[in-house]
């Protein structure tokens, strides 16, 4: 990943409630095209300019040609706050972040997060590196919110399973686990529709922890098909089970690693 600065000119007198909506719906657009990572995006003034500073999977991220026509929509819009387009300068590589899959065939791809990634939740089978989103082609409506969407619902229900200090515990953790959940289901649908878009074998991650013993979960059958999944050795020591009719993979419960 690489930090990069966004500076934005001003042509003529504007307001900073102005450049606020102007600059921030840019920042949204470019979220939910997945070239921007993260949600927080600080901004200060400084001699008629505004600088804003963001996390992008690639040092070309913000390239034209990534654009999605919501990011080329808000970019023409900069002009109604008095902005001209940003200025992208490439401070350097984050060195606290993963670096980004190679842009070559891969032989399956993988939906998974967690409440600690702010990456892609988009994975390369072959190495589990996170897969810039404007790489593949829109999921729905020209852009990738809905795989954004869905990872800020996935992460927020993970940090509270995770906290393990409310009632809404065991919620959030059906939530992430059960196979007829409703956020289940949708990334599980969102995975499919990847699959048919990139022509790529597309895999769900089914978050697992409790159980009644080792033996048992072991034996644990895929949540869909009730096939038999365990792997030999788990991939990328994360993935114990995998389902290629039902496209899942799932890890060991946490209680017995």
């Amino acid at each position: 990943m690489y930090v990069v600065e966004l500076t934005f000119e001003c042509f003529d007198d504007t307001t900073i409630s102005a450049v606020d909506r102007a600059v921030n719906g840019l920042m949204d657009a470019l979220r939910y095209n997945g070239q921007v990572l993260g949600r927080e995006f600080p901004m200060v003034m400084g001699d008629g300019q505004f600088h804003v500073r963001a996390v992008c999977p690639e040092k070309d991220a913000l390239s034209v040609k990534y654009n999605s026509p919501q990011v080329n929509a808000k970019l023409r819009q900069l002009s109604d706050a008095c902005l001209l387009s940003p200025k992208v300068k490439v401070l350097g590589r984050d060195i606290n972040s993963e670096e980004s899959a190679t842009d070559e065939a891969r032989s399956w791809q993988v939906l998974y997060t967690t409440y600690v990634h702010t990456c892609s939740p988009l994975r390369c089978g072959e190495t589990l590196l996170p897969i810039p989103l404007y790489r593949i082609p829109a999921t729905f409506n020209g852009d990738h919110k809905a795989e954004v969407k869905w990872q800020t619902e996935w992460q927020a229900c993970d940090e509270i399973q995770m906290a393990g200090a409310f009632k809404a515990e065991h919620a959030a953790l059906a939530e992430i686990q059960d196979a007829d959940s409703l956020l289940f289901r949708k990334g599980w649908d969102i995975r499919g529709r990847i699959e048919y878009l990139t022509k790529v074998p597309t895999y769900y991650y089914q978050y697992r922890v409790g159980g009644e013993s080792l033996d048992a979960e072991l034996a644990r059958k895929c949540p869909k098909c009730g096939g038999d999944w365990l792997q030999e050795a788990p991939i990328h020591d994360v993935f114990h089970f995998k389902c290629d009719d039902c496209r899942i993979v799932s890890n060991l419960s946490w209680d017995f690693q």
